[in-house]
């Protein structure tokens, strides 16, 4: 099996727990942290809360379907849930979703232990999950975090 590593984004969301827990728990904020020209599809939803359950999904890059189904679970501390791939196009990927209460808002840390396939498979999840487009990924997630919860807090 391929050595896997771990990937990590960190920022400070001025904002509180309960905003930013409610922010993914809603329905459509998959949808929401993803972004264009990517556009993803629920086959099947049946979390019962962030830390417990299971969603299938296709995530449409232009005209190439890329089929998951993932895992919640309960994270690392009490403010945190895991999404791990159980079939996808990694042989490994585990997206730990962590919220740190702190005196200016919540630190919002993702960290993503991932091991690609061998093979012709796996220098095509690197072009599409790894480096730069994940990074770019999690800078577009964050700000779009930021945004959505900065709008809440200014509507009346």
């Amino acid at each position: 099996m391929p050595e896997p590593h771990i990937f990590e984004h960190r920022s400070t969301i001025p904002t509180t727990l309960d905003a930013i827990q409610a922010f993914h728990e809603h329905p459509k904020a998959f949808q929401r942290l993803t972004p264009p020209p990517v556009f993803i599809q629920v086959h099947r939803n049946e979390l019962d809360t962030l830390t417990n359950g299971e969603v299938e999904f296709t995530m449409w890059m232009g005209l190439i379907p890329i089929r998951w189904i993932a895992r919640h679970e309960p994270g690392p501390i009490d403010t945190s849930f895991i999404d791990r791939q159980i079939k996808g196009p990694l042989e490994s990927w585990e997206h730990q979703h962590i919220f740190e209460p702190v005196e200016d808002g919540v630190i919002l840390i993702d960290r993503i232990t991932l091991a690609h396939q061998p093979g012709w498979k796996g220098w095509l999840t690197r072009l599409c999950f790894d480096g730069i487009p994940l990074r770019l990924l999690f800078v577009y997630r964050h700000l779009r975090t930021r945004r959505a919860l900065r709008q809440r807090r200014t509507e009346p």
